[in-house]
C-alpha cells in the first residue's frame, strides 16, 4: 500500500469513527507496548492494592497483536464526559461526591454500541479488513496506545491530557489489520506544574505514578471493607471515586463541548441525597441505581462511603439518618456510622455513641464497641 494510500485511508477511518458519536480519533501504528514494564514493575511493586484483575493476562498486555495477530494499527477514540461550564448539574449533597464519569449510566454498553457501529463501517468500507474492539476491560494498556495516537499526554496525576478537552475524557480502541498514516503524539503537557500531586489529600500521587492503596478511587470503588481512618479523612465529600487530582488541572479549567446523553444524570435520580442512600429503601435504591456505576461497590459500600461524606462534612442534620443506620445497620456500616458521629460531635451525636457502646456491653458486638470507644475514648 502506498503513502498516500496509507493517509487516504485513515482520514476516512477517522471520519467514520467521529461519524458514529466519538469525539476524537487517533491512530497508532501496532508494536510491542513501551510501558508494559513500568506496568509489570507497577502490579510487582503492590501498586494496585489488591485489585488481583490487574494482574491477570499480563503477557497480553506487551503487544496488542495477542489480541489479534494481524492487528497493523490502534484505532483509539475518546467520548468527553464532563458538562460545558454553565451546564447544569445535580443538585443535593449526594452528586458532587460522586466521580463525573459515574453520574449518568454505565458507559460500557454505550461505548460497545458505538465501537460495533465503527467495526461494521470499517470492515465494510475496507473489504478483508479484521477489527477487534476494546473498551477498558480488555488486557490493552489503552492509555499508551492513545498517547501513541495524539489524543494526549500523560499527566503528572497519570491521566491523559489532552491540550483542549483536558482529562474529562474515556477511551476505546479497535485494532485493525490495515496498514495506516499514524497520527503525531502530544507533547509533555505538565511541565513543572504540580497542582494534581499538592492537591491529592490522601498522597497517592507522586509524579506519573499512582498507589492505590491510597487512592480515593479505590477504597471507595474497589474496596469492600472497611476503610482506614487515616483514608476516611482525607475522602472528604466523595462517596465514588474522586476527581480532585482532575479538578485542579489547568487543562480543566474551562470543559467544552456537549454532553452526551449517556453521561447526563436522569431525572430519576437527580434528587438523591446522603441521606437517603444511607437509609433508604434497599429495594427501590437497587432500582434506581440499576445500569449505573454506583453499584460497583455494592450497596453497602456506597452506604459506607455516604457515612463517612456525612462525618467529614460535620452537619449535624446527619445525626439521625446516621444513628439510624447506627441501630440497624451490618457490623461495617455500624462501624462507619461511629466514625462519622464521632467526628460531627455534637453533644446528641456523644450520647447516641455512649448509648450505643452501653448496650453493646449487654449483647456483646466487640467490633462496634471497639468502634464506639475508639471514637469517645474511655468511658
Amino acid at each position: 500500500m502506498s503513502v498516500s494510500d496509507r493517509s487516504r485511508h485513515a482520514d476516512r477511518i477517522r471520519e467514520i469513527a467521529l461519524g458514529c458519536g466519538f469525539q476524537r480519533a487517533g491512530i497508532a501504528t501496532i508494536g510491542p507496548s513501551v510501558t508494559g514494564r513500568a506496568f509489570a514493575r507497577w502490579i510487582e511493586e503492590g501498586a494496585h492494592a489488591d485489585m488481583g484483575y490487574l494482574e491477570r493476562h499480563a503477557e497480553l498486555r506487551m503487544d496488542p497483536r495477542t489480541l489479534l495477530p494481524s492487528a497493523r494499527s490502534v484505532l483509539c477514540l475518546a467520548i468527553d464526559y464532563v458538562p460545558a461550564t454553565g451546564s447544569g448539574e445535580p443538585s443535593g449533597d449526594f452528586w458532587p461526591g460522586v466521580a463525573r464519569y459515574a453520574r449518568g449510566n454505565d458507559y460500557h454498553a454505550a461505548f460497545r454500541e458505538k465501537l460495533g457501529k465503527v467495526k461494521d463501517s470499517i470492515v465494510e468500507a475496507f473489504p478483508g479488513c479484521e477489527a477487534r474492539a476494546c473498551v477498558d476491560t480488555a488486557p490493552l494498556l489503552e492509555r499508551e496506545w492513545a498517547a501513541r495516537a495524539g489524543l494526549g499526554a500523560f499527566g503528572k496525576n497519570t491521566n491523559l491530557l489532552h491540550p483542549t478537552a483536558g482529562s474529562f475524557f474515556l477511551l476505546a480502541e479497535l485494532l485493525l489489520s490495515l496498514e495506516l498514516t499514524p497520527n503525531l503524539p502530544v507533547a509533555d503537557l505538565c511541565g513543572d506544574c504540580t497542582r494534581c500531586l499538592d492537591a491529592c489529600p490522601t498522597g497517592a500521587l507522586t509524579p506519573y505514578r499512582l498507589e492505590s492503596s491510597r487512592c480515593i478511587s479505590y477504597w471507595t470503588i474497589e474496596n469492600r471493607s472497611d476503610i482506614p481512618p487515616e483514608i476516611r479523612e482525607g475522602m472528604g465529600k466523595w462517596v465514588f471515586g474522586c476527581d480532585i487530582c482532575q479538578e485542579v488541572c489547568p487543562w480543566n479549567s474551562d470543559p467544552v463541548g456537549d454532553l452526551l446523553g449517556e453521561f447526563a444524570t436522569p431525572p430519576s435520580r437527580r434528587d438523591l441525597d446522603l441521606a437517603g442512600v444511607l437509609c433508604g429503601d434497599e429495594v427501590e435504591l437497587r432500582s434506581r441505581l440499576r445500569g449505573t456505576p454506583l453499584m460497583r461497590p455494592k450497596l453497602e459500600g456506597l452506604r459506607r462511603n455516604a457515612a463517612i461524606a456525612m462525618g467529614n462534612l460535620r452537619n449535624p442534620g446527619y445525626v439521625e439518618p446516621l444513628a439510624e443506620a447506627l441501630e440497624s445497620g451490618s457490623p461495617m456500616l455500624r462501624r462507619h456510622c461511629a466514625w462519622a458521629l464521632g467526628k460531627i460531635g455534637t453533644a446528641e451525636a456523644k450520647e447516641i455513641l455512649r448509648q450505643a457502646d452501653l448496650r453493646d456491653r449487654v449483647e456483646p458486638d466487640p467490633e462496634q464497641s471497639s468502634a464506639a470507644s475508639a471514637t469517645l475514648g474511655p468511658l
